[in-house]
């Protein structure tokens, strides 16, 4: 796949997300469907999308025992996403048995990759909550390459860890990164993030853009910007 930007539809229902994307009558954007959304609106929403002709990355992250996520897997394999994701924090078997889960008969899979950290994460809530006391940045180092050794696509990662991903996995190794923002916009909950220039310097392959776009006056022109100043 060739860099892009991905709009994550974190709407609290089907009617919301179908209003937002039929602003969108020249471009059909490669869309996220999360937890808030997919929860509440069921499976139903990622085929009805995927029929409207968009790409689609569902984000449910899941993170359970191996045989749990397996057969989880195989049963999200059926909705012809395009990507889709657990928690690295899972461990390599979890990961190794998800790809078998996710793979078709026929051999094909959406792409799989991983939760290394969340960007509203913080040093120090990792080492007082999480009582993880190595280096932000060295976690999320040995989640990649947990996720590589696993078999996986690639990560999601801050896009300021985006190169050291590309270094360390080597360059068809996936950087999907949310922690997008406008030079002139606001940060909100998140601690590690960048804007779609600056990310795409640093070598993000796919960006993760939310609120900037959702809730702009003029989502069409902001996801225009998006992509002028990454793809």
């Amino acid at each position: 796949m060739k860099r892009d930007v991905i709009i994550a539809c974190d709407f609290p229902s089907a009617e919301k997300t179908y209003e937002f994307l039929d602003k969108f009558t020249e471009e059909k954007p490669f869309v996220k469907i999360g937890m808030e959304l997919f929860y509440g609106a069921g499976p139903e929403i990622v085929r009805e999308i995927k029929k409207r002709g968009h790409k689609i990355f569902l984000d449910l992250k899941l993170h359970d025992i191996p045989n749990t996520v397996k057969k989880s897997m195989s049963v999200l394999s059926g909705l012809d996403v395009d990507i889709c994701n657990l928690h690295a924090a899972g461990g390599v078997e979890m990961m190794k048995w998800a790809i078998e889960g996710l793979t078709r008969p026929d051999g094909t899979r959406p792409l799989l990759i991983a939760v290394t950290q969340l960007t509203s994460t913080s040093q120090e809530m990792m080492e007082n909550e999480l009582l993880i006391n190595k280096p932000l940045d060295e976690v999320v180092m040995h989640y990649a390459l947990n996720a590589k050794t696993a078999g996986l696509d690639g990560v999601v990662c801050s896009p300021l860890e985006a190169s050291k991903v590309h270094q360390v996995c080597g360059d068809e190794f996936l950087t999907v990164t949310p922690g997008i923002r406008f030079a002139d916009g606001e940060i909100g909950d998140q601690h590690r993030v960048t804007t779609p220039e600056k990310a795409k310097e640093i070598g993000s392959d796919f960006i993760v853009v939310g609120r900037p776009i959702t809730a702009a006056e003029d989502p069409v022109s902001a996801y225009r910007r998006c992509m002028n100043e990454f793809v």
